[in-house]
């Protein structure tokens, strides 16, 4: 059985959980008049009701206390719980946002793992992925599963593998942009991405703050920056590590629009196009490699965040994702309504493209 030492897991940075981010967001909210904590929940009618969203948080409830037993040990300030979340809230928004379906995943930093022993990651691993499979056992037609992984231990994660696909029946598997100081195309997790290119997986990404990266600070809030860099480190991490070139059957999609890779698509193949090993990382090059991701639009419809994204990748290759309860759910289709593009790339984005991929 192959582990991770402890120390690999460094959750000891001042990094600000998504909730305390919450906290701080209300605040700058209140000064610019922008949406309050309290609007989080409430969305308008505004979207075919066939649409799918692929980025939906969801928080049992030994998730939300291992969150805030980590929080308070480090005199992180919460605002409560995960409180503004419940199954409910999630359906009630849905309906009102006009969303056919979400598909769950857990949030970010500091992941799954708490600076827990291996046995203990593992059964939190498996609670959160049998509390969401009740939620799609309790609601089939509104809810999907992306089940977690250990990760810090492979043999657990071959095993949570087959339990979430073969007995969960989940959608696919979601991962983390990094697990301490391990970016995903560490040869540490091949046999896992073997197994998952065995079965043909869909293999969600969701970033989190990297334990080297927590306490930089130039005057804003992790999630602004460290977040969307950490996306484009775990996708330069699979590509050059040769993993999306090794494992060709996963279907990969990341967050956020793929963090900065649009940006940055033609300076890494600048650097790293053109070098004698480049095919047996980049087979047809680095942005063909770019061109088979697929990406949601959670945080990343802003017109130039799109722009570059289009640019990038056709529209066949876009998902809507919400990233609720942290943004309300129908931000993004309200942007994407702006954006002027055609009903067609409108209906790939909020659902045909969903569909194709999780076969829905």
């Amino acid at each position: 059985m192959q582990k991770f030492k402890k120390n690999t897991l460094n959750m000891n940075c001042n990094c600000t959980p998504r909730r305390s981010f919450l906290k701080q967001l209300a605040s700058m909210s209140a000064i610019s008049g922008g949406l309050s904590l309290s609007a989080i929940a409430q969305t308008s009618s505004t979207s075919s009701p066939e649409v799918i969203d692929t980025h939906h948080h969801f928080f049992p409830p030994e998730y939300q206390q291992a969150w805030k037993d980590w929080a308070n040990q480090r005199k992180i300030p919460l605002v409560g719980d995960q409180g503004i979340w419940s199954v409910e809230k999630s359906l009630g928004v849905m309906d009102q946002a006009g969303v056919k379906k979400s598909i769950l995943s857990l949030a970010s930093t500091p992941g799954l793992w708490f600076d827990l022993p291996v046995p203990e990651v593992n059964k939190l691993v498996r609670t959160c992925n049998d509390f969401g499979a009740g939620m799609v056992k309790n609601n089939p037609n509104r809810f999907g599963l992306f089940a977690a992984l250990p990760m810090v231990d492979v043999e657990s994660s071959l095993k949570e593998i087959s339990y979430a696909l073969d007995t969960l029946k989940a959608d696919g598997i979601g991962l983390q942009t990094n697990y301490g100081d391990k970016w995903p195309g560490d040869p540490a997790f091949d046999l896992v991405f073997a197994e998952l290119n065995r079965r043909k997986a869909v293999v969600y990404f969701h970033p989190l703050v990297a334990a080297c990266c927590g306490r930089l600070n130039v005057g804003t809030i992790n999630p602004v920056l460290e977040v969307p860099h950490d996306t484009t480190r775990a996708v330069v991490s699979l590509l050059l590590r040769g993993t999306l070139a090794k494992y060709r059957d996963i279907k990969w999609l990341f967050s956020h629009g793929g963090g900065t890779i649009p940006m940055l698509a033609g300076r890494i193949d600048f650097f790293h196009g053109h070098q004698s090993k480049t095919a047996e990382f980049a087979p047809q090059g680095v942005e063909a490699e770019f061109k088979r991701l697929y990406y949601d639009t959670a945080n990343a419809t802003h017109p130039s965040s799109m722009a570059a994204l289009l640019k990038l990748v056709p529209s066949s290759q876009i998902m809507y994702g919400s990233d609720y309860p942290y943004v309300p759910l129908d931000t993004q289709l309200k942007a994407l309504d702006q954006l002027g593009l055609n009903n067609n790339e409108l209906m790939d984005i909020k659902y045909k493209n969903a569909q194709r991929l999780l076969k829905k």
